[in-house]
């Protein structure tokens, strides 16, 4: 084969590849944008969890409080750190030249000050960085707020979503009921009661069925909220979620939840917050000492040459200043009220321990008692469901009426919606433990 055919078949064959490239590239791009559009419509509990947390309006607040505590507790240190102050001013004297605040004008002065020893001041700024922990503290109880308003939304839109399914085989199976009920009626078969009874039960289907709508409305537009969701991206709950059942024993759970209680520990702070109030307090009595300086350029037109033998222009003060408490009737005033305020914050922790472990017991015997009312919603679902095969058996071999096999299936439906609503409220007890407990974060993030 000679080089000029062998260039033309190569010719051929990129221009056959290249049209078979142009037909498959419009057939892939759809699959690519149906797969991300199915990808956006469901969305897991931990993704919510996460875009709630990175939305919330509350846990910025929260973290915007923590920053105020802190700057506060900045401005009582500042005390201890140097401070330099300068000015300078003109001002007209007649006689003894001197200002207000007892000093002499000057037309330009430099002020040093920093607190030493000040017990009183320390005690303050001590007091408000224990206050910034708690402060700190309120950010992870956000936090936890956050995790299980979102999560509880999110399972209850879940078990909408699922009775929604099974109330519309509901009304299916009431509106045949009704139809064979009218069929016998016509029929001389029933009573014309039985038609009432049988509209009534197709009502009760439609009554719920608006209810749960109205309610899936409710829980997708809060969830939106709370993820940040728009209103043109789709909403489908995933019924596969993690498990919030804990393994451990109650006196193990009283010992976690006192132990990261953020109630406790803010009552913690608080006590040493006060401690800290009540010690600078009662060293009060002791001397305050402050290191103090002060350069000043004076004028002679002040009329200092009539009131000092000598004049100097530029004059520099550096000392330590010393304050000596003879009689402070304030001083046993807050030292009394420090005492008080910290007896009461010691009162005030034991009662919040005992609260905890109150509430965590009282917690843990909800999750028990659920769990039984769930077990038993759970065996009464799968009594309504072999009571189904067994009607459909009779009704295959032609020993029972329609009537009776939808009957059996409506039963099953209703069972099934109170295996959801007490599925459910095990699920919030079971959160709302591991929230007491501290371990609501470890599940869910």
């Amino acid at each position: 084969m000679s080089e000029r055919t062998n260039s033309s078949i190569r010719r051929i064959g990129l221009f056959i590849f290249a049209i078979a490239g142009a037909l498959l590239i419009p057939q892939t791009r759809p699959l690519v944008a149906q797969q991300s559009q199915k990808e956006d419509q469901n969305i897991t509990l931990r993704r919510a969890v996460t875009l709630a947390l990175q939305n919330s309006r509350d846990l910025k607040l929260a973290r915007l409080q923590y920053a105020v505590a802190l700057n506060e507790a900045g401005v009582d240190r500042a005390a201890f750190h140097p401070n330099l102050y300068t000015g300078a001013g003109y001002v007209y004297t007649y006689g003894f030249p001197a200002l207000p605040g007892g000093g002499p004008p000057s037309l330009f002065q430099l002020d040093y000050s920093q607190s030493i020893f000040n017990p009183l001041l320390k005690g303050q700024q001590k007091a408000a960085e224990d206050r910034a922990k708690s402060q700190k503290l309120e950010i992870d109880k956000v936090q936890d707020d956050v995790i299980v308003r979102t999560a509880s939304a999110y399972l209850e839109l879940a078990k909408v979503q699922h009775s929604l399914e099974l109330m519309e085989n509901e009304r299916s199976s009431a509106g045949k009921i009704l139809e064979v009920t009218r069929e016998r009626v016509t029929a001389n078969q029933e009573l014309p009661i039985e038609v009432t009874r049988a509209e009534l039960g197709q009502a009760r289907a439609n009554e719920r069925i608006v209810k749960l709508q109205d309610r899936e409305e409710i829980l997708t537009a809060q969830i939106r909220d709370l993820t940040g969701l728009l209103e043109t991206q789709a909403l489908q709950v995933e019924t596969t979620e993690p498990s919030f059942a804990t393994d451990e024993q109650e006196a193990a759970l009283v010992n976690l939840a006192i132990q990261s209680s953020r109630d406790v520990q803010e009552a913690e702070n608080e006590r040493s917050a006060r401690e800290h109030i009540f010690r600078g307090a009662h060293l009060s009595y002791w001397p305050t000492v402050d290191l103090v300086g002060q350069y000043s350029v004076l004028s002679k037109f002040n009329n200092y040459g009539e009131f000092y033998k000598t004049f100097e222009r530029n004059n520099l003060n550096v000392g330590v200043e010393i304050t000596i408490p003879l009689f402070a009737a304030k001083t046993r005033a807050n030292v009394a009220l420090a005492k008080s305020q910290f007896d009461e914050a010691e009162l005030t922790l034991v009662n919040k321990r005992q609260e905890v472990r109150s509430d965590v017991q009282q917690k843990a015997r909800t999750v028990r008692e659920l769990d039984a009312t769930r077990e038993v919603a759970r065996l009464d679902l799968k009594l309504a469901q072999e009571t189904v095969d067994l009607v459909q058996a009779r009704f295959d071999q032609g020993r029972a009426m329609l009537q009776e096999i939808e009957q059996a299936r409506l039963d099953e439906s209703e069972k099934w919606v109170a295996f959801l609503d007490a599925d459910f409220a095990k699920e919030q007890a079971q959160l709302t433990l591991l929230q007491a407990t501290g371990q609501l974060a470890k599940v869910l993030q």
